[in-house]
């Protein structure tokens, strides 16, 4: 009898080692969006496919421009076979958006692709599940929101870079400032201009933590020009010759620009602003399985290749720079003090 038994228990460990999902498969298995969420064994890909092919599409909110979320979604139909719902909208309209689907209870989003403020708002809300990716282990601490137990609220897609864009013909190299203190140089007075766009005051955060208010006051000798404008439409009067230089300029702005031949080049200063767009499961999505197979898409060689086609930074690159992740380690109430705390200062700026 003992022998049988001491037999029947071997059986059962082999089983239970060849077929780890079949025994006791109903807890085993993940089934929940929670589950899913953190679930890496081997058939992780092909639970995913299954699931989302029955699913039949995946619902994704994103603030990304241009058509570099179409080329995105095009991608991941062609090699899953499953449809891409794409709402595409600024940061603030997605806000809305979600507000608007939180009060009524009618959940459409799957995920979310924004800057961070939306997806902090979010996390306040208990409206994103903490989910963990196999290629986010290459991505850089700094580039991801941390929850519980090796798991992410959200993490950095895609970069663009704020720093200091000039007009070749207009300035000399010996003009071209290195860092924050060469834009004191006497050489630039009146020969620069600012956005007043959060673009603007985000730059002028990064001035203050580096150099502090003092440095920010003594940059009102230089003459600067105020413009009520995108970075985008700036870079545009650098090209023309109408503004001769700014340290709230793109990086991929300018980079777009100078491969078509356009006069105008693009420099880090002290610390680089990154304005980083991130990814977040939404806790409510009504299809789970094709939501983290995307996600896995997006964030894996694949998706992020896509998006530096369109001169977007990545998180697991270095460009022979230091990035500063604005929101990283900030509470929402915190990032609204500072952030009027800049926009004061940059308003400043314009004061004679």
């Amino acid at each position: 009898m003992e022998r049988t038994l001491k037999h029947f228990a071997i059986t059962l460990l082999l089983v239970a080692i060849a077929y780890p999902f079949e025994l006791h498969g109903q807890t085993v298995r993940p089934s929940t969006l929670e589950e899913l969420a953190v679930y890496n064994g081997p058939d992780r890909v092909q639970l995913l496919v299954n699931g989302a092919k029955k699913e039949g599409k995946v619902v994704w909110y994103t603030a990304m421009a241009g058509g570099s979320y179409k080329d995105l979604a095009r991608a991941f139909e062609a090699k899953y076979g499953i449809a891409v719902e794409a709402y595409r909208g600024a940061s603030r309209d997605l806000i809305a958006k979600m507000l608007a689907e939180t009060k009524a209870k009618k959940y459409l989003m799957d995920i979310v692709e924004s800057s961070p403020p939306l997806l902090m708002l979010m996390r306040a809300m208990n409206r994103l599940t903490p989910f963990s990716l196999p290629h986010l282990a290459k991505f850089a601490p700094a580039a991801k929101e941390e929850a519980e137990k090796n798991t992410v609220y959200w993490a950095t897609d895609r970069e663009s870079y704020m720093g200091f864009a000039y007009n070749k013909n207009k300035l000399t190299a010996a003009t071209v400032p290195k860092n924050y203190d060469g834009l004191l140089n006497p050489a630039l007075k009146g020969r620069m201009a600012f956005v007043t766009t959060d673009t603007g005051s985000r730059t002028i955060g990064a001035m203050v933590r580096i150099k502090g208010e003092e440095f920010v006051k003594k940059l009102r000798g230089q003459d600067l020009t105020m413009h009520s404008v995108s970075a985008q439409a700036l870079n545009d009067m650098i090209i023309s010759g109408e503004v001769e230089a700014s340290p709230t300029i793109f990086r991929n702005h300018t980079l777009v620009a100078a491969a078509k031949g356009a006069p105008v080049a693009w420099v880090p200063m002290d610390i680089v602003p990154a304005s980083a767009g991130s990814a977040g499961l939404s806790s409510q999505a009504p299809h789970r399985h094709g939501a983290l197979l995307f996600l896995d898409f997006l964030f894996a060689p694949e998706g992020q290749k896509i998006l530096e086609n369109y001169d977007y930074g990545s998180a697991v690159k270095e460009y022979g720079f230091k990035r500063w992740y604005i929101e990283k380690g900030m509470s929402i109430e915190q990032l609204e003090r500072e952030g009027d705390r800049w926009e004061k200062l940059l308003n400043d700026l314009a004061r004679k």
